[in-house]
């Protein structure tokens, strides 16, 4: 029954995509073979069914196992093993995640030197080093907006030397290093760690570790571009040509996704053994219950990944490609911005992500947010994120001058947004890159760039240059919208705080006059008994005179 209710809650956030997706390819652009519309039809049945069983093995098996682990963590007291093992479950955790995975693909085809498994481990270990700093900031209560302002400050200071080809890929792989698997342990653990150790003894620290963790890939990533160069001698081989089509056979795409899958989800199963047997114990059944939820975890993992590769990635990049056709009109390509803006925000309202990240400004603002407000806000935010992605793919302009002056914004804007929020906005960030991004928006853009590179010639961008950084795009935008949010609701709450005050301060006075009337009201009683007792002793002496 559980599955049955997962399932229709991801078809009915996934309508917007797919009335998106109906539209372009059977309307506006219509696909000339059937065998695509078959493609696409198996591809998006397959996403949304392998998205469903992940997300019901996920709730019995990953969830409980990041909780249990998270706060058995504590047990062991000393901080060195609490930042130790941070890095290793933010490392393991990582490993297992989908949209990472998605990413490495497509990456891995454009450009072969770049090995699939050695850039998730790559990705997982600056996951897991930001992880355990995380855990460091808890313990010593460093100040959250100094430390992203220092970190911000390092990747762009390093964006100088890293080749062009990795500056919008590390962006886009520190999108997608967190989300349905990595974000439960992390937090599993920062609530722990928050708790019990930091010294507020509050959860509210915890909020903000995923988006510091997010920093960790994209110097991971950078050292790894500047080491792979040195390696070539300084020239990097040329980009390959993407095309996730070209494997026809869905039966041989699932037998080649059988090993890959279950060696992304075999760290957090041995993870969670030694804790099960040395620290948490649960009895027998209940350790079966989360066995059998990951054998759900791994079905619904295989089908949604071997349902990217035979029909949705082809999806997007046919999508991406065919605004650009020299068939069309010139101005054809121009619809492209509207088709990134409205898939942009349908895909967020898509995202369970941002579902969670609505209730939990709701429940933090005590109704003064709602969650509709948040998830809307980012939805058009998001949109216009991908509409400026196309407007940079059709122009080849440089992705930091960009990504540069956003984030520039969202860091002064953090001098005048409390730090609740400013943590909030960069968890946010770095969660609105989910498995569905991954899986349609950069076959999408890869689509479009290749297009580009194919109607410019020799001196247009690459396709690993031009078409990757849409993640990145989408993780900066909640952190203004989320902080534009948490400005206007420390304003309304401080003019809130001064009405309650005037309205203390006007009963305050309203009290003291009262009392000071009631208090000459008694003064003349007395004085006005007394005349009386006076009055009645006069007249008894002259009755006894």
């Amino acid at each position: 029954m559980r599955f049955i209710n997962i399932l229709k809650e991801v078809s009915l956030s996934s309508l917007p995509l797919a009335v998106t997706i109906i539209i372009v390819c059977g309307f506006v652009a219509p696909m000339k073979n059937i065998y695509d519309y078959v493609k696409l039809i198996v591809g998006y049945v397959s996403v949304i069914l392998g998205q469903s069983l992940f997300l019901n093995g996920l709730n019995a098996s990953i969830l409980p196992i990041g909780k249990l682990v998270g706060s058995s963590l504590v047990k062991l007291k000393k901080a060195v093993f609490i930042i130790f093992f941070g890095f290793v479950f933010g490392l393991l955790a990582t490993v297992a995640e989908p949209a990472l995975w998605v990413l490495a693909r497509q990456t891995h085809m454009i450009m072969e030197v770049i090995n699939e498994t050695v850039f998730v481990w790559i990705m997982g270990t600056g996951i897991g080093a930001l992880v355990g700093f995380s855990m460091f900031r808890i313990m010593k209560d460093l100040n959250i907006k100094i430390v992203f302002t220092v970190l911000y400050t390092v990747i762009f200071f390093m964006a100088i030397f890293v080749p062009e080809q990795f500056v919008a890929l590390a962006f886009d792989g520190s999108g997608a290093t967190t989300g349905d698997i990595s974000v439960p342990f992390i937090l599993a653990l920062g609530v722990g760690v928050s708790g019990t150790m930091s010294k507020h003894k509050t959860n509210e620290d915890t909020f903000g570790i995923i988006g510091l963790a997010s920093v960790g890939p994209i110097l991971a990533l950078f050292i790894y571009g500047i080491i792979l160069r040195g390696a070539y001698g300084g020239v990097l081989p040329p980009a390959g040509i993407y095309d996730p089509g070209a494997a026809e056979s869905l039966g041989k795409i699932i037998i080649s996704n059988l090993g890959g899958v279950a060696f992304a989800l075999f760290p957090v199963f041995i993870v969670f053994l030694p804790f099960q047997f040395l620290l948490i114990k649960l009895p027998k059944k209940e350790f079966m219950v989360i066995m059998l939820g990951m054998v759900s975890v791994y079905i619904g993992l295989l089908i949604f990944l071997s349902g990217i590769d035979f029909g949705f990635a082809f999806a997007g990049k046919y999508i991406g490609e065919i605004f650009l056709d020299a068939a069309r009109p010139e101005w054809f390509k121009w619809l492209l911005l509207l088709v990134g803006f409205v898939l942009g925000a349908a895909i967020t309202l898509s995202e369970p992500a941002v579902a969670v990240l609505g209730e939990q400004l709701e429940e933090i603002t005590n109704g003064y947010i709602k969650k509709i407000t948040i998830r809307i806000t980012l939805a058009i935010g998001i949109g216009f994120a991908a509409l400026i992605f196309m407007i940079k793919i059709l122009t080849q302009i440089n992705i930091l001058w960009f990504l540069v002056p956003l984030y520039a914004v969202s860091i002064i804007m953090m001098r005048f947004t409390s730090k609740l929020f400013v943590a909030l906005a960069f968890d946010s960030g770095g969660v609105t890159g989910g498995a569905l991004t991954s899986a349609f928006l950069t076959p999408l853009t890869l689509g479009a760039a290749q297009a580009v590179a194919a109607a410019e010639g020799p001196g247009a961008q690459s396709v690993l240059t031009n078409g990757f950084g849409i993640i990145a795009f989408i993780s900066v935008t909640p952190l203004i919208a989320v902080q534009a949010l948490g400005m206007i609701y420390d304003m309304r709450l401080k003019k809130e705080q001064k009405l309650i005050k005037e309205i203390e301060s006007e009963e305050i006075e309203e009290l003291a006059s009262l009392i000071k009337h009631e208090s000459e009201n008694g003064v003349n009683d007395e004085k006005n008994s007394a005349d009386v007792d006076q009055s009645i002793f006069t007249e008894a002496n002259d009755s006894v005179g």
